[in-house]
């Protein structure tokens, strides 16, 4: 792939900004390796090879099983994901594919039965900030492990 910019680099606040984001969410509630599902399935969408390759290595240190991360793509037609987490997930793909129809009511109501409002918008603030990821790791082809 051709060398593409480093905006960290040339941008360095840009990249402050962000890892801003990254500081709220390490407060958040949501676990560590519920944050990576979400990440790990926003990269699967977004085809963001890099961010797949950082986040499936960090949910596994977390403690996440291969086996769950193998299926991510295929996660309602397996009983290996709780009520909770397929709602997140349902979340994370509706807003990583924002342009469908957003973030439905139903699933809006389903998270509501679920999670109270601060980790409601913790969700969405996570799916909202590895969509930014994604977006900078693949227009400036970040390759993996790298």
């Amino acid at each position: 792939m051709e060398k593409r910019i480093n905006i960290n680099e040339v941008e360095p606040q840009a990249y402050k900004a962000m890892y801003a984001l990254e500081g709220y969410l390490a407060t958040s509630q949501l676990s560590k390796t519920r944050k990576e599902l979400i990440k790990i399935r926003a990269s699967q969408i977004n085809g963001c090879a890099f961010c797949i390759d950082m986040h499936t290595k960090d949910a596994l240190k977390y403690g996440e099983t291969n086996q769950r991360i193998f299926l991510l793509n295929a996660w309602r037609e397996t009983d290996l994901f709780t009520e909770e987490e397929k709602t997140i997930l349902a979340i994370t793909e509706e807003i990583t594919l924002i342009h469908n129809h957003g973030l439905s009511d139903e699933t809006y109501k389903k998270a509501g039965q679920v999670f109270d409002q601060n980790t409601i918008a913790q969700i969405i603030m996570e799916v909202v900030t590895i969509n930014a990821w994604n977006r900078i790791a693949v227009s400036t082809q970040l390759e993996p492990g790298k």
